[in-house]
């Protein structure tokens, strides 16, 4: 018998499974380094780019890159936000670091995000140092007025953001799709039919929606391409979006409903909110579809390819955030996925 919805809009049986606890067991990764890590050179350039000499550093909650990411104060008692990594042992996080060296310094500067100070790269270490915002995560699970305000700050985003004002080339493709590739690899199958049997047993069909669905995500707006909470900062009433390397330039709805694919973690259900807000309230059924099966097969893609030196945290909450996804498409499309 197939699993259905309960209350909260979880799968409650099978091993499809998730609670609040389980689906959200870490927002940040395991594998992030002090600032006593970082080699003496490395930490010497950095500290003339701040102008002074770091005294304290506290690790910073949120995200799973590797490396440091930490709030620095300074003798002076001058503050920033550092983030760095090797390319000799982090170098996908290297580069994500060099992408948003080039996308940060050309957002606007109207656009809720940390400003980039300065940057240090020395063919190994890359580092960014941006303002410090006094603020925290969102908590989780979602509290209503926090994501009120998310929301509304997402709208003045896209604004803000439409046409994009990033050149095209500094940016990389968006993460999106998967179900095709999951469906030609028989090992990613298998893995798939642990997480979700009824995506297994559909796997074509979703392959197929999601290559119907593309054209529907073309636009021109600049897209963070990674809005989860862990990437969202409050000071107060404001919203600040932070870690851009991912951001590509589409439809003005996708960061919205990748937001809200997961707000089913939280208890909530994201389909009314998605009726009421300016950016989807008006679109046809299928463009918000598309967005939902490209954005499942990617996290799901990923979670089942990943190999046994993949932070299991990352894995872990690719896998409930991609789940969460699916969940909200398997109810919005009803029996017939292609319908």
């Amino acid at each position: 018998m197939e699993n259905s919805p309960d209350a909260r809009g979880a799968m409650t049986s099978g091993t499809e499974k998730n609670t609040i606890q389980d689906a959200l067991p870490h927002v940040t990764g395991g594998r992030r380094i002090g600032w006593a890590a970082v080699p003496g050179e490395v930490a010497a350039g950095i500290e003339r780019l701040l102008g002074g000499r770091v005294t304290g550093a506290v690790s910073q909650p949120g995200g799973f890159s590797e490396g440091l990411a930490a709030r620095v104060r300074l003798a002076d008692g001058g503050r920033a936000f550092v983030k760095a990594a090797s390319s000799r042992t982090a170098p996908a996080v290297a580069g994500f670091h060099r992408r948003e060296i080039a996308i940060s310094r050309t957002l606007p500067r109207t656009v809720p995000a940390p400003r980039l100070l300065d940057a240090y790269d020395d063919g190994d270490w890359v580092a960014l140092v941006f303002e410090d915002i006094p603020g925290r995560l969102p908590a989780q699970p979602w509290q209503p007025g926090e994501l009120e305000h998310v929301l509304a700050a997402v709208t003045d985003l896209t604004q803000a953001l439409t046409p994009s004002p990033v050149d095209e080339r500094l940016l990389a493709r968006p993460r999106l799709g998967g179900w095709t590739t999951l469906a030609n690899t028989g090992a990613g199958r298998e893995r798939l039919a642990t997480l979700s049997p009824w995506a297994a047993r559909h796997l074509d069909d979703l392959a197929v929606l999601e290559e119907r669905g593309a054209p529907a995500l073309t636009g021109r707006t600049l897209l963070h391409g990674d809005l989860y909470p862990f990437n969202i900062m409050l000071r107060g009433r404001r919203v600040f979006v932070v870690d851009w390397p991912h951001a590509w330039v589409g439809a003005a709805h996708c960061d919205l409903v990748t937001l809200l694919s997961g707000v089913s973690l939280s208890g909530l259900d994201p389909q009314p909110i998605a009726e009421r807000h300016p950016l989807t309230r008006s679109l046809a059924a299928a463009q918000i579809d598309a967005v939902l099966a490209a954005h499942s097969g990617f996290l799901l893609r990923t979670a089942t390819s990943a190999g046994p030196r993949t932070d299991h945290r990352l894995v872990d909450m690719m896998t409930a955030l991609g789940l969460a996804s699916l969940r909200w498409l398997r109810t919005r499309r009803g029996r017939s996925l292609l319908g």
